[in-house]
């Protein structure tokens, strides 16, 4: 029998790295390509704090290279609970938790325990694009909520509720917002869990940049759940800058104590399958926890100054419209509708070929994403402001 590939890989398709190919070849010409499209300040002018370098050496040496414990070292668990309590409010203990290799490892887990065929899975519309990957690689149904832009993309939650079928397994939140930058309310949190209590279903908070918001009032859903069952996604890619450190984790609350014990122990299990993450960079992330928060307000300053320079120049283009991100690091205008690109994809392919400026297509996150674009707010003005006067240019090109 010829070799064919599984089904599933048509499931597949991550819009924010689709065009790099195209970009490196165009590189490879001499042109000079400005990319705004991976959320990653380490591309730019944002370096790991010195100590956290200086504490995965010193692991190296003093010979932690052996295999961790699947769920996690120890120790950082219990850091990671202190860090939870002293940022979040949350109580929680070390064997709640679960550390991944970034939390896209923790999305997989999560769904790889929880979905079968057939299940549905509810998802803000426009979303962060692994997630609806990994529930169809599952077998399950991505189902998106709105996300109201007119509102400043807060969820709606009627549309929640009229989505809510026999079939849904889980409820996802992504706060502050990839790709909005959207940071929700208490309110608007706190109807969301309303709604899976009164149901009976899971809520799933990715707040992985719960330290980066510029405005508004950060809750955590662990926080404010009294009532329902819930995972919570976190890492330290972002605040901590070790993005290609791959180290994340999640961990489980619940007021029934048997389901919060069956969904540990099902992640407990699948952890094994991959035996465990670095060890070297759990000691260093231990580090990273008690050490490093110095450098947060540095960081949240800088991207606030970034976010408000692009926020005005977007502002000022013709047929542009964009809503103010709060948090994160990355700003999703609404494209005008013009004779020189059918869709937002077009719009992005034709930028990058003609303006050799790389974002990436709001159609990427979700129907609700469609006719935007997202872009990262990390680089320094002075290319930001290059980029724009490439994308206002292009844009002009074709209104007139």
């Amino acid at each position: 029998m010829p070799f064919s590939l599984a089904n599933r890989v048509n499931e597949i398709s991550y819009a924010i790295r689709e065009f790099v190919p195209l970009a490196r070849e165009l590189e490879r010409k001499g042109l000079k390509v400005i990319y705004l499209n991976i959320g990653d300040p380490l591309k730019y002018d944002f370096d790991t704090p010195l100590v956290v370098k200086e504490a995965i050496y010193k692991a190296v040496l003093e010979g932690h290279n052996y295999y961790s414990l699947s769920e996690g070292d120890y120790e950082l668990r219990e850091a990671i609970a202190e860090r939870e309590r002293k940022v979040n409010g949350v109580r929680i203990n070390a064997d709640d938790i679960i550390v991944t290799q970034g939390v896209s490892e923790a999305i997989n887990f999560i769904f790889a325990i929880s979905v079968n065929p057939g299940d549905e899975v509810l998802l803000p519309g426009p979303s962060y694009p692994l997630y609806p990957i990994v529930v169809r690689i599952y077998g399950g149904k991505p189902v998106f909520y709105k996300c109201d832009e007119r509102n400043e993309w807060t969820p709606d939650a009627d549309d929640v509720r009229k989505k809510i079928t026999e079939k849904t397994k889980a409820i996802v939140i992504i706060n502050p917002n990839n790709p909005t930058g959207t940071v929700y309310d208490e309110g608007a949190v706190r109807r969301i869990l309303d709604i899976a209590a009164e149901h009976d279903i899971l809520v799933i908070s990715d707040e992985i940049y719960d330290r980066i918001v510029f405005e508004g009032n950060f809750k955590s859903v662990a926080s404010l759940a009294k009532d329902v069952t819930i995972v919570i996604f976190n890492g330290f890619s972002k605040a901590y800058l070790m993005t290609g450190w791959r180290l994340g984790y999640l961990y489980v609350m619940s007021p029934n104590e048997r389901v919060k014990a069956d969904i540990i122990d099902a992640l407990r299990n699948i952890a094994r399958t991959r035996l465990s993450a670095s060890t070297p960079v759990q000691k260093a992330a231990i580090t990273a926890l008690k050490e490093v928060d110095k450098h947060i307000p540095e960081l949240v300053g800088k991207l606030k100054e970034r976010r408000d320079y692009a926020y005005k120049r977007l502002s000022e283009m013709s047929g542009i419209e964009v809503v103010k991100p709060k948090g994160a690091f990355y700003i999703f205008p609404k494209i005008p509708k013009s004779k020189g690109w059918r869709d937002d994809r077009e719009f992005v392919l034709r930028l990058l070929k003609e303006e050799y400026v790389l974002v990436v297509h709001g159609s990427g996150f979700g129907k609700y994403g469609e006719q935007h674009f997202r872009s990262v707010l990390l680089p320094p003005i002075s290319m930001l402001e290059e980029a724009f006067n490439r994308i206002e240019r292009f844009i002009a090109r074709y209104m007139k």
